[in-house]
């Protein structure tokens, strides 16, 4: 009698384990993002970490454990995906000389915090293109659930030529300075190049990040001169495709956008002086643009902060600042691809969703400012068929805001809701 009431025992549990509680989400509105309708009066069904169904009306949980969430007057959307943050840390006054002082945990508690406010403002998946390596270990913690944050494609260390942006001695007494190498991402050539992008792929990362041109905020003269040869950026790009890695540039001056389109590059970050003739290069190589309008606006505002950035640097910024919103406008009704991708990091993390305003505001319509961070997003990191749109088998990447976005698009910098793999961080 005592084994069978046992083995009942165990049969109970273990149908309570197997009975995983799913989440009915009763949406007042949902935003297809492909065909840019408004769809009403929907059930999204949630189990484990995908959505299982979309359902007509708001259909009542099907198990007493299930739970029931009410987004009936809200406006529901896929997770948002950012092509261009810096997860590890925010810019300040006090960066320049940070990077001699904080260690790598120093470092890593600065991560956790911008990770999770990422994800609080709806932002469920990222690309972050440059760090120190700690952004790495992140994206693993987050992996295994030891943190919260969006999912992150990372690059590690973003590669650099001696001198050049992301060269992490610019600007330092040079007895410090040493000699940094491809392990350190500093090349000099096309067998250093083949070299960097391995390194980046032993240490984990996931896409590569070049500097082909100057940097606003690197302690350097020039924000704008090329600073890889084409036959340098063919070895990254065709070592890259060997590791299944979607690459970008960072590029301010023309010359080197067009090198890195050129060598095979698939995202130009930041394209600020971008000419016509580049415009129809990367239409004929289908390169996309990533503005980060957000960053140049935040720059151009702290260059007039006294002591914010280091001398050298407050010339570029007031320069690239207002620049760039009109490069994006004019490549947008030129037919540029446009994806979408913040900078943040160089500005405060969690204030993403003002790209939105800033692309509308150049002449983008809202529903494709929103395909850019969804749809367009999600193909270019190779995860369309889990991401960027809210249909059954997809990941349970869901937000939901208060206004309607194709009406309101600053409706975005208020996200109410955040649920990313099937779980809820946030519902205001």
């Amino acid at each position: 009698m005592k084994l069978k009431q046992l083995f009942f025992g165990f049969a109970l549990l273990l149908a309570q384990v197997t009975l995983a509680q799913n989440y009915y989400l009763h949406c007042g509105s949902i935003l297809d993002t492909k065909s840019g309708k408004l769809l009403s009066n929907k059930t999204i069904v949630v189990a484990q970490n995908k959505i299982i169904k979309i359902q007509e009306g708001f259909v009542a949980k099907a198990n007493p454990n299930d739970i029931e969430v009410d987004l009936k007057n809200k406006f529901v959307l896929p997770g948002l995906i950012d092509l261009h943050v810096h997860i590890e840390g925010e810019l300040n006054s006090k960066s320049y000389v940070s990077k001699y002082i904080d260690n790598e945990a120093d470092v890593a508690f600065q991560a956790v915090n911008c990770a999770e406010i990422t994800l609080l403002a709806g932002f469920t998946t990222v690309r972050d293109l440059g760090g120190t390596g700690v952004n790495v270990s992140l994206r693993n913690a987050i992996n295994k659930g030891l943190i919260k944050g969006p999912r992150v494609y990372t690059a590690g260390k973003a590669i650099a030529t001696t001198g050049g942006h992301a060269d992490p001695t610019n600007g330092s007494n040079r007895k410090l300075v040493g000699d940094p190498g491809p392990h350190e991402g500093v090349i000099n050539s096309p067998e250093d190049a083949v070299k960097a992008v391995r390194e980046r792929y032993k240490e984990g990362a996931d896409v590569i990040k070049i500097t082909a041109t100057g940097g606003v905020l690197s302690v350097a003269k020039s924000g704008k001169n090329p600073q890889f040869s084409i036959e340098e950026i063919k070895a990254i790009t065709a070592t890259a495709k060997d590791y299944n890695m979607l690459t970008a540039a960072h590029a301010h001056g023309d010359e080197g956008m067009q090198r890195a389109i050129l060598g095979g590059i698939k995202t130009i970050e930041h394209g600020t002086f971008m000419s016509e003739e580049t415009m129809e290069l990367m239409k004929k190589y289908d390169t996309y643009l990533v503005p980060t309008l957000t960053a140049a606006k935040e720059v151009e505002k702290n260059a007039e902060v006294p002591g914010f950035y280091p001398e050298i640097v407050v010339p570029k910024a007031r320069e690239v600042g207002p620049q760039i919103k009109a490069t994006f406008a004019k490549a947008y009704k030129k037919g540029v691809k446009i994806a979408f991708g913040t900078d943040a990091g160089v500005f405060p993390h969690g204030i993403n969703g003002k790209e939105f305003g800033y692309m509308v505001e150049a002449g983008m319509p809202e529903i494709e400012a929103i395909q850019a961070a969804t749809i367009t997003n999600a193909q270019l990191l190779g995860i369309d068929k889990e991401a960027g749109q809210l249909k059954e088998s997809f990941w349970a990447d869901i937000i939901a805001v208060n206004d309607n976005p194709l009406k309101n698009i600053k409706t975005l910098e208020e996200v109410s809701f955040v649920m990313k793999d099937g779980k809820i961080y946030k519902n205001q």
